[in-house]
């Protein structure tokens, strides 16, 4: 059975209910999230094993948040324990004209002070098939960067596939790291990208425009900078206001270029997590299915349904992306 291993912070989420501000309510919500555990909550909700590694706060809210993951079937064993809390973010949901605001709180985090020497790497990728990492992690702190550096390094040694999600955030990278080249000594151990224009144009020093043709171009261009990497995949997001959104995706793999029609999303209940669903599905899809497109548009699909639901993680099944894929798309009940 393929034994995916994610690595990456993990966070609590605090939101005022509903579509308030904070100066508006003094209750929250809290639920637990984090880019990479947010793939491996999806992927473990369509079926698949999944390892997180992380290191999490050792007090009663780390053991929360390892009690959530263990929940959905999430393998914890990879997970350290610090002194540090764990780190938080707010979330404010907008709607319509208005949109959602994110402060986080993780600078001092127990992830911010993660070294390799915490990480059993060849325990966590005992079995492991496919290792998923982001952007996010090395351009938090060194210790993130030399720790997934060390993950990635065996992984390929083991001929495990390898997919990436840049996620590249300016404001992130506070530590004195180059961004690009950061992430391009470690592309070089990847397999699978996950990502569109912004994340090639940033790695590869480039300048492509959105369009198919440049993308088939900044596809290529990547594929020959960093030759273990074998096929691109990008999740295309049109806004009509905060509430409406459209979803497709489009991909390049070495030999075609395919795209997916748009998915209408007219009521947006919740995207925070939206572009990790697309990742889990396309991982899932790609490990189940033997075809690209169809991986693909499994990916897009379970992107589209996140959407529909509160707090950080897709809680939909392989049946339910394939209803969406079939074309059932009102939201009828299911009786």
């Amino acid at each position: 059975m393929n034994q995916t291993v994610t690595f990456g912070e993990v966070l609590m989420r605090l939101s005022p209910l509903g579509n308030k501000k904070f100066m508006q309510s003094n209750r929250l919500e809290f639920y637990f999230g984090g880019t990479e555990v947010n793939v491996a909550i999806s992927i473990a909700n369509f079926g698949g094993k999944v390892r997180h590694v992380s290191s999490i706060s050792d007090d009663f809210i780390g053991d929360t948040a390892k009690s959530y993951l263990r929940k959905f079937g999430v393998s914890t064993a990879g997970i350290a324990r610090s002194k540090r809390p764990l780190g938080i973010y707010f979330l404010e949901v907008g709607a319509v004209m208005r949109p959602s605001a994110i402060s986080y709180n993780r600078s001092h985090s127990a992830f911010s002070e993660i070294t390799p020497t915490m990480v059993d790497w060849e325990k966590s990728l005992k079995r492991c098939t496919w290792f998923h990492w982001t952007g996010i992690t090395p351009a938090l702190c060194e210790g993130g960067y030399l720790t997934l550096k060390e993950g990635l390094i065996l992984a390929q040694k083991k001929g495990v596939e390898v997919s990436v999600d840049p996620t590249y955030r300016s404001g992130l990278w506070k530590y004195g790291a180059d961004p690009r080249d950061t992430l391009s000594n470690l592309l070089q151990y990847c397999t699978i990208f996950i990502g569109g224009i912004n994340e090639m144009n940033e790695v590869l020093g480039a300048d492509y425009n959105y369009s198919n043709e440049d993308f088939i171009e900044a596809s290529k261009h990547l594929l020959k900078e960093f030759p273990n990497i074998k096929k691109t995949f990008d999740k295309i997001r049109t806004p009509i206001n905060a509430s409406w959104h459209k979803i497709r995706s489009r991909m390049w793999n070495g030999n075609e270029y395919r795209e997916t029609l748009d998915l209408d999303i007219t009521h947006i209940v919740d995207r925070i997590g939206t572009g990790d669903a697309f990742a889990g599905g396309l991982i899932y899809g790609l490990q189940h299915f033997d075809d690209d497109y169809k991986a693909m548009e499994f990916a897009a699909a379970a992107s589209a349904l996140k959407h529909t639901y509160e707090g950080d993680v897709n809680f939909s099944s392989v049946d339910e992306v394939m209803s969406v894929l079939d074309g059932n798309t009102s939201g009828r009940f299911n009786r």
